[in-house]
């Protein structure tokens, strides 16, 4: 079956702030996109701590249009920003509602999150164990009534995170070499995180370089565990696209099987991973 026949699938990817689902997932949702599927990112906080110059409101504003922008970059069909303060987000019965009703409302296929057991920023803690949480609800019809619930439950993925890469398991990694450019032009839309907040790590902002080749360079030196494929990968990359087509991949994203979700077989993973090769060497059964 070719992509044009396929029913679109719809993903959605939630993280706990503007800018990290594109960052860790962006380059398999233009992939997504690219073959008419439909694509909803969704941050759990407005991101309006994350600068040391602006002020939360204006953060919270510039960063909502960042994303908006990162999104058309990547062909998403919506980036959803919530207005719970970065910094603050709990995993409380409010942000599993939250998570929730934008799983269904979604009527997603395939679902990725934060890794809930991850260390690092406890907002990704806390987005990763209220989509954890929301999981156990997605078909339940009585938790959340004023939603309607999934007939079925979708495949439920974790992506890695900037601290994460230590529990994270390679089950699912995807040759991204087709959309690099795509989530680099994405990631270069949250200016306010890859050129200043975040930037300051490296180097001064204002030493940030201007032209799009410079910067093209800086993303990718700066934030290259998230962009290459790296050696941990290649095993799995080798179980769908072959020993010889693994080691040319250059550009990576893994996925992990959520822990008690459902793990799909081969011809599940095929229908809903559509770029993956339909006929790998020593595919994974």
């Amino acid at each position: 079956m070719n992509d044009e026949e396929r029913t679109p699938l719809r993903v959605i990817i939630i993280a706990a702030h503007p800018d990290e689902a594109d960052m860790y997932a962006g380059g398999t949702a233009a992939l997504f996109a690219k073959r008419g599927h439909q694509v909803k990112f969704v941050s759990l906080t407005c991101g309006d701590a994350g600068h040391d110059q602006l002020g939360r409101y204006e953060l919270a504003a510039r960063r909502f249009q960042e994303a908006q922008e990162a999104a058309r970059r990547l062909g998403v069909r919506e980036y959803a920003v919530f207005d719970a303060h970065d910094g603050e987000l709990m995993p409380s019965l409010e942000t599993r509602q939250r998570a929730l009703g934008a799983i269904r409302a979604w009527q997603a296929d395939i679902v990725i999150g934060l890794h809930p057991d991850g260390g690092g920023h406890p907002d990704n803690r806390a987005a990763g164990v209220a989509v954890q949480e929301a999981m156990a609800f997605v078909t339940n019809r009585n938790a959340l009534p004023g939603v309607p619930p999934l007939t079925t439950t979708p495949l439920y993925l974790y992506m890695i995170d900037y601290i994460t890469m230590r529990v994270h398991r390679h089950d699912l990694v995807v040759d991204i070499d087709e959309t690099i450019e795509d989530k680099l032009r994405a990631c270069d839309a949250h200016a306010s995180q890859f050129y200043e907040y975040s930037a300051r790590q490296y180097c001064d902002p204002a030493d940030v370089p201007a032209s799009w080749p410079a910067r093209r360079d800086f993303i990718l030196t700066h934030w290259a565990d998230t962009m290459y494929a790296l050696p941990a990968m290649r095993a799995s990359l080798a179980s769908w696209y072959g020993a010889d087509g693994a080691n040319e991949v250059t550009f990576a994203e893994t996925f992990q099987f959520a822990a008690d979700a459902r793990r799909p077989n081969r011809d599940e993973l095929l229908t809903l991973f559509p770029m993956l090769p339909e006929v790998p060497t020593g595919a994974r059964e």
